[in-house]
């Protein structure tokens, strides 16, 4: 056997059949789709509660959540078996939600009773009922732990959670219809979606102050289907990719300058976005259309269309944990 074959012998010993995958919540077949991060293929399809939204991993990956919005919980799922193993408290129609840097801590938003149920993980015991604004929506945690905060949808507010005491300590106004929130890597800006307002608010999180608000104009799309929902920053920082809803397009930011550098065509009405673990390919939620786009985001191309469930709204992906990559590591564990 000569080198090179035995190099590639060695490295199929090493990889996976699969080391990363991609799930997608399905809101109108209140299922989630399951898709390889790799062959970018639909691997399986598992039953959850009825309106699912948002979706999240612990710390590990060996636990999903999802937020059944109509089924009023928080479901714990074993990502491998698609089986629901208990459901949280979370209090009455949670959308969206953030687990904290403790890996245990969640903040869930509640959009019909105006709070913030903050859930240990660990016990099932909710923690605390923070009241915010109307229709709270979008959920951050900083990444140091000790901020939390909860945009409101009717009330157009951030609203800012110390989460050592567990309440709301102040409020930044931003535009119409706030809908998404992510800190940066560095914990010192806040990026927030405006739906209705068509914009993006950059907040400074030490004066809680907008420094940056962010417009978009597409040629011959009319202003109101320019509709900023998800969020995420690229790995390295230098980029944010915005969905803007009903345009069929994500914007691609310049994190430095602020200004929107290009656009890319997607599915119909694209809601949620994730980044996967390297940060090369993006996936994007495209409600109406009901598939995902895959972008590689160094070219900044659509690479995929992964057919999936009636009405995708969120995704998450994660490394499998315990996979290998070709210098033995598992996959997603720190060089």
């Amino acid at each position: 056997m000569n080198r090179l074959a035995a190099l590639a012998l060695a490295l199929a010993t090493v990889l996976p059949a699969r080391a990363e995958e991609v799930f997608v919540s399905n809101e109108r077949d209140n299922t989630v789709s399951v898709i390889d991060g790799d062959s970018l293929e639909v691997l399986r399809i598992f039953p959850v509660g009825r309106r699912p939204r948002g979706v999240t991993f612990s710390k590990d990956g060996r636990a999903l959540y999802v937020c059944a919005s109509d089924s009023d919980a928080v479901q714990v799922i074993d990502p491998e078996t698609g089986q629901v193993r208990h459901d949280l408290p979370s209090g009455e129609d949670p959308e969206q939600f953030a687990l904290a840097p403790d890996g245990r801590t969640l903040f869930i938003a509640n959009e019909e009773n105006a709070t913030t149920t903050v859930v240990d993980a660990q016990t099932r015991k909710v923690l605390a009922q923070i009241d915010v604004g109307i229709e709270p929506e979008g959920v951050a945690v900083s990444p140091d732990g000790r901020t939390a905060v909860t945009t409101s949808e009717t009330t157009n507010m951030v609203h800012w959670i110390d989460t050592k005491g567990l309440e709301a300590v102040d409020a930044t106004p931003v535009g119409q219809r706030p809908r998404y929130a992510t800190f940066s890597a560095d914990g010192t800006r806040l990026w927030v979606s405006s739906e209705i307002g068509g914009t993006v608010a950059v907040i400074d999180v030490a004066t809680r102050k907008v420094i940056e608000t962010i417009g978009f104009a597409l040629k011959g799309i009319a202003a109101d289907r320019i509709q900023p929902v998800g969020i995420q920053l690229a790995k390295d920082g230098r980029h944010a990719f915005v969905a803007l809803g009903p345009s069929d397009r994500v914007a691609v930011v310049d994190t430095q300058t602020f200004k929107v550098e290009s656009y890319i065509l997607v599915g119909r009405r694209v809601w949620q976005l994730a980044l996967n673990a390297a940060g090369t390919r993006l996936f994007t939620t495209n409600g109406v259309s009901g598939d995902v786009t895959v972008i590689d985001t160094g070219t900044g191309r659509p690479i995929r269309t992964v057919k999936v469930g009636r009405f995708p709204w969120g995704v998450a992906a994660r490394p499998i944990p315990d996979a290998k990559v070709p210098d033995g590591r598992a996959a997603g564990a720190a060089p």
